[in-house]
């Protein structure tokens, strides 16, 4: 099936989901959002998503829902829930897919493709890479920082007609999306970053990013992790460069005082994608034979962090 002009279902209206799904509605797409705390104030009050690089958006009265049942079926659905909520899968995604409808998932970290095929079919689901930098600030507000890339890839193998179908969609809408032949080998690009960075904000006790890089031993221990992540990603048979190290500094250096995503879950006593951006990516490891001390260090100090939020129900 050709995506040329789909009807498109954000589940999970955070940061992520508003973002990339406000700037596909203004690119003139049928962008319907599912949204949880926030509905009651976007239905009355509107989306604004501010951003100095894109320009701003507000939406006065966009498609907005507390429940998928209520929302029909879709061409294509994009996933920016919480990797922690993938056991809402079947609840959430089940009302909104016909025998045709393509999964996009804009998750963090591994397994999360596995799980959505697992579900309902490994032809349905693509994986997206977000390089981006932005917060939920407030109710229907979402304000942008920096980057904003997008990259994508097919669950099953190398790139068809409907990747780069979503790919020019994400361009349309003024989102650089480069369509990857091998999507886990952006997984991992991305994991030399969120491995690091979040991890390190959570266990220096709620870092940003401009502080992290401040700190030598931080620094230091950050660029040791990127390090060992792309030495893990080569023996698991993705080819990063080492040149990534340099190439990440610079690029968190351009990002100031950011929070990752992780650092403000935990700060506001939320579940933490543990597994999904440091477990699997150490069990990965440690199957192929890599040297792991660092990563299995962090993800060790994590868990002691979090404590038994992750594995909560809620």
């Amino acid at each position: 099936m050709r995506l040329t002009d789909p009807r498109i279902a954000i589940v999970g209206s955070g940061a992520v989901g508003c973002f990339y799904g406000g700037r596909l509605l203004n690119s003139g797409l049928d962008v319907h959002f599912l949204m949880r705390s926030d509905m009651e104030h976007v239905a009355k009050e509107g989306l604004r998503i501010e951003s100095k690089h894109y320009g701003d958006l507000f939406f006065p009265h966009p498609n907005v829902y507390g429940d998928t049942a209520k929302m029909g079926s879709f061409d294509l659905v994009i996933i920016a829930l919480k990797a922690t909520d993938n056991d809402s899968f079947g609840e959430l995604i089940m009302p909104l897919i016909r025998e045709d409808t393509a999964l996009l998932t804009l998750q963090n970290g591994l397994g999360n493709e596995d799980c959505i095929a697992g579900l309902f079919g490994a032809h349905r689901v693509m994986g997206g890479l977000c390089f981006v930098c932005l917060n939920r600030i407030g109710p229907g507000l979402i304000r942008h920082v920096a980057e904003g890339s997008v990259s994508i890839g097919e669950y099953t193998g190398q790139a068809v007609e409907r990747t780069h179908d979503v790919g020019l969609l994400f361009r349309r809408a003024g989102i650089p999306c480069n369509v990857s032949q091998c999507l886990m080998t952006e997984r991992w690009r991305k994991l030399v970053w969120n491995i690091p960075f979040n991890g390190l904000s959570i266990v220096s006790g709620s870092s940003d990013t401009g502080a992290i890089l401040a700190d030598s031993n931080l620094r230091s221990r950050a660029c040791e992790l990127m390090r060992e992540v792309i030495r893990i990603a080569r023996l698991c048979g993705y080819q990063l460069p080492m040149s990534m190290v340099d190439e990440q500094i610079a690029l968190t250096e351009g990002m100031g005082a950011y929070r990752p995503s992780s650092v403000i879950d935990y700060a506001k006593g939320k579940r933490v994608e543990v597994e999904a951006i440091w477990g699997n990516a150490l069990r990965a490891g440690m199957k192929a034979g890599a040297e792991v001390a660092l990563l299995e260090e962090l993800y060790r100090e994590i868990l002691e962090s979090v404590g038994s939020r992750e594995y909560e129900s809620g």
